[in-house]
């Protein structure tokens, strides 16, 4: 028990302990101003990994933390999500109910900013009902975003609108996993957070619309009028079965990996009986070691996403185990002296470790004693500590181009082919909605807005 707590120690002290990150940082500047796809952070997370065994005075508790980072169960979720929806993203997408989709929004003039506000909207109320972001993007992008590319919207803003309809769910949803850890490190009655939150989350909401609505770019390569007549195939609309059975097993609370493997029968059973699919579409050995069909294309096609959550997985382990953590609130917790510079030091340790880990909960969970206590020495209410967390972490968490919410969205746009890709680095300036959450919390901490309990609030 002993080894799997053991603390990792470094050559030269603190600047040891983040030479994995500068190296990181470095190397995924470097692919943002490439413009490269999930692969250029791959190769930065993995150079991380192997720089900080140079700097570990123990190796063998360096490769521990390694493997302790992977043992997390967010990781397996996460992993298996990503190649279960890559399935059911492919069942749809291959099946032509995008096109027809499409084909019907054209004619009907619903298209370009419209669309792209419009997929905010439903993103919103997809993500709050269901409580998971990531979840959100399995179920929302392989139907909305092809469908708004095609009707004239531009790539990057269809993922936009999507990313910032998860952050709204994510952060004001009360079965979300953010909202709970929040409440419950704070010692506040989870209904009463959820209540007081809507005075951030839904001006902040209501920035983004506007701001979608006002500066949403439209392309020219969507269906035009004519094509739009000949690429609709109502049959394939069957096919909606697949999302429709995983937002049903969501919405019943059911585990988002047995709502996407019900997702995927549901697909394969409808394709076959339907005719849109034969065994053969599906999964085919055509001979000479070889595997074919749609479903084996998808699961490779997830390649470097996979290696990617491999590699940040496992340095968060090590981050874990060399204090980081620790550090970071040590160091900012010195600055909390009074109510607004508590405030500030709880946005700023949060804003930083969940950058770093790219997981809003973990930077919750580790910081939520620490911000208790400073909160109460400060005189700052339990819901105003909960909402400051969880509204930092879906600002900060959401505008780092290496977390999952920026990876995953732009590895599932890419499976549409090049004229659908986005940039990881990209995705952070068409969120508007983590955007519009950083001036609300910026107000919030300068100006005391929302400071105050609401009447009957204790």
């Amino acid at each position: 028990m002993e080894q799997n707590t053991q603390r990792i120690e470094f050559r030269f002290g603190r600047a040891g302990k983040l030479a994995p990150l500068i190296v990181a940082a470095a190397m995924i500047a470097w692919a943002a101003m490439s413009q490269s796809n999930v692969n250029g952070y791959v190769l930065a997370f993995f150079a991380a990994l192997v720089t900080g065994v140079l700097f570990a005075k123990d190796e063998k508790a360096y490769g521990e933390a390694l493997v302790y980072g992977l043992s997390k169960p967010m990781f397996a979720t996460i992993v298996l999500s990503v190649m279960l929806a890559a399935i059911s993203g492919k069942l749809i997408s291959a099946s032509g109910a995008v096109q027809t989709i499409a084909a019907y929004v054209v004619a009907v003039g619903f298209t370009g900013k419209l669309f792209v506000a419009a997929t905010f909207l439903i993103t919103c109320l997809l993500a709050f009902a269901t409580g998971t972001s990531v979840g959100t993007y399995f179920v929302v992008i392989p139907i909305l975003f092809p469908v708004g590319v095609m009707a004239g919207a531009a790539p990057e803003f269809m993922i936009g609108a999507i990313v910032s309809g998860a952050a709204f769910g994510d952060n004001l949803g009360p079965i979300s996993d953010t909202t709970i850890a929040s409440s419950a490190t704070q010692h506040a009655d989870l209904g009463t957070v959820v209540k007081t939150r809507t005075r951030y989350s839904l001006p902040a909401a209501a920035g983004a619309l506007i701001l979608f609505l006002l500066f949403s770019k439209t392309t020219d390569q969507g269906l035009s009028a004519e094509a739009a007549g000949g690429a609709a195939n109502p049959v394939s609309l069957l096919m909606l079965a697949v999302p429709a059975v995983i937002i049903a097993l969501c919405l019943m609370r059911k585990h988002l990996i047995t709502a996407l493997s019900y997702g995927i029968l549901a697909g394969i059973a409808v394709g076959l009986v339907s005719g849109v699919y034969r065994v053969g579409d599906l999964i085919a050995f055509p001979g000479g070691f070889a595997v074919s069909g749609a479903i084996i294309e998808a699961i490779t096609g997830t390649v470097g996403t996979v290696a990617m959550l491999v590699a940040v997985f496992a340095l968060l382990g090590v981050l874990e185990r060399s204090g980081l953590f620790e550090d970071v609130g040590a160091l900012l917790e010195r600055f909390a002296k009074k109510e607004r510079s508590a405030e500030a030091t709880i946005v700023l340790s949060v804003g930083i470790l969940s950058m770093v880990t790219g997981v809003i909960s973990v930077a919750i969970v580790a910081l939520g004693d620490l911000v208790c206590e400073i909160g109460e020495k400060a005189g700052i209410n339990r819901y105003r500590r909960a909402n400051l967390l969880d509204c930092t972490g879906c600002v900060f968490c959401f505008l780092a181009p290496w977390t999952v919410h920026c990876v995953i969205p732009a590895q599932q746009a890419a499976q549409f082919g090049e004229g659908f890709a986005v940039a990881p680095a990209s995705v952070p300036f068409v969120n508007y909605y983590s955007i519009c959450m950083l001036v609300m919390l910026a107000a919030s901490v300068i100006c005391g807005y929302g400071r105050k309990l609401p009447k009957g609030v204790e």
